[in-house]
């Protein structure tokens, strides 16, 4: 881990008077120089709007542009570079995808979802209901943070027409089986749908293999910039699903009394393009190709387990989710406080944490708690990150 850490010049802040511990990846990761480069290389040396012109600042930006698709495409395992359409991230992208399925669902039909689930895989499930006349069911959570398997397999029905979770909480760091739940629901019938935005930095994802119909996942989350991320689609399914915007360049000829629409995944990149985003999402992928990655994230399981570990010898300490497969999140409470008041005095300390609910608050409602502190790790933490978090900690009991 300390290896990779000289890359992303922000770890080098100094705050409150101490090397910047930052611990809030789950909300956004920082950003390594190869990334950051590639950005301003682009508007420093390539500056134009792609697809559309034929002089050379043009066909440059749209190679590096169709590149970082390319890039993607194999980063998660796509059989085809259409089935990758950039979008502004995975709240998009599933809006994108509840949007398209709109004639799918009838008055009585049901979509089906979890209680874990971030607040972006459950509104747009909601406004698709209200549409439709469709009814919005949850699998039940454990206290343990674990989806209840029996709830779901009771619950998933004939009815079922779309079953959207995530593969990893973002409030818990709960790993879900995701082959096992996608594959019995494509046997029931549904649409399958994954929220995979908490997973790719930290799991090899193979969209092919998994075989679900969509997933979703945003550059920032995996060193990448924010604006822009993924939905992948089977070709199939990206073909039957309307456009998503209507405008320039995802068109094929316009007249006043209609239009025909490119095939995807331009169908869905209405406008110009973040494009800049999309090369600073392909310069992610391949710094994260570049690295050696299963024994980061197996560095970064260790040093989890051994933080967690430690922090469980604080009196007061309490984990929220003991799941079988964890994946780089400890969410906590401290005894007769509330979390952002620890969130506070972490902080003083120099310690970067994400304190409530993290748009997820069915869940915390399904647990009974208000939110809870969440430490979140990334390949660039280390032993000293660790040490300060639980140093932190402690001495924060002592105010509360």
């Amino acid at each position: 881990m300390s290896a990779i850490r000289a890359d992303f010049p922000i770890l080098e802040r100094v705050h409150r008077d101490a090397p910047l511990v930052y611990l809030d990846n789950a909300a956004t990761t920082q950003k390594p120089v190869a990334v950051i480069d590639a950005i301003a290389d682009y508007y420093r040396l390539h500056n134009a709007n792609v697809h559309r012109a034929a002089y050379v600042l043009a066909e440059e930006a749209t190679t590096l542009m169709e590149d970082a698709r390319t890039a993607c495409q194999a980063f998660i395992g796509a059989r085809e570079r259409a089935e990758i359409v950039f979008t502004r991230g995975t709240t998009e992208a599933i809006n994108l995808v509840a949007n398209g399925l709109s004639s799918v669902c009838e008055p009585g039909d049901e979509i089906l979802l979890t209680e874990l689930e971030h607040h972006s895989n459950i509104v747009p499930w909601q406004m698709l209901a209200e549409r439709s006349g469709a009814v919005i069911r949850a699998v039940k959570v454990r206290a343990d943070g674990e989806l209840d398997l029996e709830d779901f397999y009771a619950k998933l029905t004939d009815k079922t027409r779309i079953f959207a979770c995530n593969h990893v909480s973002n409030a818990l760091g709960t790993v879900n089986p995701a082959a096992e739940l996608v594959q019995a629901a494509r046997d029931a019938g549904a649409i399958t749908v994954v929220d995979g935005a908490q997973a790719v930095l930290h799991k090899h994802v193979d969209v092919a293999a998994l075989d679900c119909d969509f997933y979703a996942f945003s550059g920032h989350k995996m060193y990448g910039p924010t604006g822009i991320g993924v939905l992948y689609g089977k070709l199939d399914r990206l073909e039957a699903l309307p456009p998503w915007q209507g405008g320039g360049e995802m068109i094929e000829t316009v007249t006043l009394s209609g239009s025909t629409y490119q095939r995807p995944p331009y169908k869905f990149e209405a406008g110009t393009p973040h494009i800049a985003g999309a090369i600073g999402l392909g310069a992610a992928v391949s710094y994260l190709n570049d690295i050696s990655r299963d024994e980061l994230v197996a560095a970064e399981n260790e040093l989890v387990a051994k933080t967690l570990s430690q922090l469980r010898q604080i009196p007061g300490f309490r984990l929220v989710g003991e799941p079988a497969e964890r994946s780089a999140v400890i969410s906590f409470l401290i005894d007769g406080a509330h979390p952002q008041d620890v969130g506070t005095l972490l902080d003083q300390q120099g310690v970067a944490v994400r304190t409530g609910h993290h748009c997820a608050m069915p869940l915390m409602q399904a647990l009974g708690i208000p939110g809870t502190v969440r430490a979140s790790f990334s390949l660039y933490n280390n032993a000293e990150d660790a040490d300060r978090l639980v140093r932190a900690v402690d001495k924060a009991t002592t105010f509360l």
